[in-house]
């Protein structure tokens, strides 16, 4: 289990997926510039990038935080068994995620806070399991941490055909949000929210409308940056003006990314991101108008 220590902080990923992202990257970056591959293959290949088949890597992950104080799950990937059929990569899938959180020492029960930094359907599908045909949170005693903005955006239920018929809030949000809602377990957030002295939530809009990100800033002074899908790919750290095809808000997104880069940057803190290939985790380093990563490989 890849493991990073921060000072008295524990960082587990907990991995869903890793593979060949669903479109070209023609398709996925909106910016897209072929020459950039040839200008960066030398790092590209082989943990980001396959030449033979012009395919970017991407990583569907969870973040395991354990604090003295907390136990953290970020972003609970897409889940098993949901229907999912405009995204084949993610429709019904039977993956041991909770096996491999189990075996990074967690057990469902122990998880305190499930963050969601947005939510599309590949980072809400764990937030509940299907127990007798019913979708019940997975995580029993955990408070789930939702932007109110962003659960207003994506929630169905009073809007026009055309936003209600999106299978984001048709079929993801009823299967892995509202039975949390139900349940009494979310805590939405409106601006930003202190979990505890270590642990920072702040909006982040421009992927959607009310993405969020967590800071992390230990008692040993070492910190990290959790965020979400404010980059989708290590090659956004180089062009931070590449937008996937997944940002609602291009210019918003632009100055998030740029923003959380300059702060990593500057602070010295790692970058967590939620969809980077190994070695997943990266120290960020200012280069002229742009900036480049430094590998972070895991402690255990």
């Amino acid at each position: 289990m890849a493991t990073w220590v921060l000072g008295d902080v524990r960082v587990s990923r907990i991995e869903e997926t890793l593979g060949e992202a669903s479109y070209p990257p023609a398709e996925y970056f909106s910016e897209f510039d072929p020459a950039v591959i040839e200008r960066h293959r030398g790092w590209l290949v082989p943990e980001h990038y396959v030449p033979a088949r012009n395919a970017l890597i991407t990583s569907v992950h969870s973040w395991l935080i354990r604090t003295p104080r907390h136990t953290i799950l970020l972003d609970a990937c897409a889940g098993n068994h949901k229907q999912r059929q405009w995204w084949p990569r993610f429709h019904l899938q039977t993956t041991p995620f909770l096996e491999r959180l189990r075996a990074a020492g967690a057990a469902p029960g122990d998880i305190d806070i499930v963050m969601c930094t947005h939510l599309h359907a590949d980072h809400i599908g764990w937030n509940t399991v299907l127990r007798d045909g019913r979708w019940v949170p997975t995580f029993p005693r955990a408070k789930y941490l939702m932007s109110r903005q962003e659960c207003e955006f994506w929630d169905p239920r009073g809007k026009p055909a055309e936003l209600a018929e999106d299978p984001g809030r048709r079929v993801a949000f009823p299967d892995s949000v509202l039975p949390v809602l139900e349940a009494g377990q979310a805590q939405l957030l409106e601006g930003a929210h202190a979990i505890d002295d270590t642990l920072q939530v702040e909006p982040a809009p421009g992927h959607t409308p009310g993405h969020m990100i967590l800071r992390l800033v230990t008692r040993q002074g070492a910190g990290g940056v959790f965020s979400g899908d404010a980059l989708h790919h290590p090659l956004q750290v180089y062009l931070p003006h590449w937008n996937s095809r997944f940002c609602a808000m291009p210019e918003e997104a632009r100055a998030t990314r740029r923003r959380l880069l300059e702060h990593c940057a500057e602070r010295g803190a790692w970058l967590f991101p939620t969809h980077f290939g190994a070695p997943h985790v990266a120290a960020i380093e200012a280069r002229a108008d742009a900036f480049a990563a430094q590998w972070i490989t895991a402690s255990t």
